[in-house]
């Protein structure tokens, strides 16, 4: 019982400190009326999912521990007042989602639930195996879970690859029913590269999602892409054709773009787009409201002529289904083509406000808007 309390008292400590050097939000550049703010340090900060009762709970991709963390804020002011280790020792559970009491871990080729989660996170909970017959790849296995208007779990498997023709469960898009989830696996989406990032049309129930294009095309393709599903079982292209309109000069041969489903937006090129979310709340100016915020993590190997892109936050304006604009929102990550921090993920408070996990600077921060 003591070890517990000393445990969250060092931990409450470390998530209180104030930003160290290595984090520079005084170089965001933001629009007028938002501010910005350390939430919480969490290190390789992933997907993050918002419980019930405030809490955060943020996943990890990279972390030499395999952590999982919660963020809780004990009295509703939108501080963090703690952060708690749910478990530790897994490979990457970058992929997390809470629902109905629960919180639910992906970690490559297997699901866990913990259950009652807030009642069981200071006392080492234990985690159910809900399955372990996902794939194996680590290329690409790293996932971004959520459940869906239809109370289904969507998983994503990315290609085990660069760029191939993979097996049947691979670059896709599938949903589970996690009651039955061996026997439930059905695919919603074909040609993905890889996604760790998507949300539903507030307004539609339509599922929207980022997909990192291929590498060495070029510093300038293919472009990141923001898809749409409207028809389940759509082909977004992988590994014929790129960005709607490219034709892979291996496997694109013979293969027409008209056969498969175009992005809804092409993003910029290796833009490392991944956490995505509509904007529904009531803080942010009304031109955020059911709008599209996108966590672009960043590119890696472009050619320094060329400079990074990414690295920064955007925005994609929705009208009647279709994006008809993408614009920065928030930059400043990338100085002198070097990036201090890479954004991951987003998730909106019940307040409004806006938390970006970032896994460089190995943080989780606060944006709020005042006019």
């Amino acid at each position: 019982m003591k070890k517990t309390i000393f445990k969250s008292l060092i931990l409450s400590f470390l998530a209180i400190l104030p930003a160290k050097a290595d984090i520079e939000l005084e170089k965001l550049v933001l629009p007028d009326g938002f501010s910005i703010e350390v939430y919480a340090r969490i290190p390789k900060a992933r997907q993050m999912s918002l419980g019930d009762d405030g809490t955060v709970y943020v996943g990890t991709r990279g972390d030499a521990r395999g952590r999982v963390f919660a963020i809780t804020d004990n009295n509703g002011d939108y501080k963090a007042d703690d952060v708690t280790v749910i478990t530790r020792g897994l490979k990457q559970p970058s992929g997390l989602t809470y629902k109905d009491g629960d919180l639910y871990v992906a970690d490559i080729d297997t699901l866990y639930r913990f259950n009652d989660i807030t009642s069981t996170m200071n006392d080492s909970p234990k985690a159910e195996i809900i399955t372990d017959n996902l794939p194996d790849k680590t290329h690409h296995g790293w996932k971004f879970i959520e459940f869906g208007p239809d109370g289904l779990l969507y998983v994503p498997i990315g290609a085990p690859c660069n760029i191939c023709e993979p097996e049947e469960i691979f670059a896709a898009i599938h949903t589970m029913d996690v009651n039955n989830p061996d026997d439930s696996l059905t695919k919603v989406a074909s040609g993905v590269r890889n996604t760790v990032g998507f949300d539903w049309d507030p307004k539609t129930n339509e599922l929207w999602f980022t997909d990192n294009g291929g590498d060495n095309l070029g510093d300038d393709m293919p472009a990141d892409e923001l898809n749409k599903i409207s028809i389940p079982g759509e082909h977004f292209g992988y590994p014929y054709i790129h960005q709607g309109d490219f034709q892979d000069p291996q496997f694109g041969s013979g293969k027409k773009a008209s056969d498969y489903t175009p992005p809804a937006q092409k993003l910029a090129p290796h833009a490392g787009a991944t956490g995505m979310a509509f904007y529904k709340g009531n803080m942010l100016p009304e031109k955020f409201k059911n709008n599209i915020i996108i966590a672009e993590h960043g590119s890696w190997n472009r050619t320094d002529e060329a400079g990074h892109t990414g690295h920064m936050l955007t925005l994609v304006t929705v009208e009647n289904g279709k994006a008809i604009k993408y614009e920065p929102f928030i930059t400043g990550f990338l100085q002198n083509n070097k990036a201090w921090g890479r954004p991951t993920d987003v998730l909106e408070l019940k307040d409004g406000s806006l938390l970006i996990a970032d896994d460089e600077a190995g943080a989780v921060y606060r944006m709020t808007y005042m006019k």
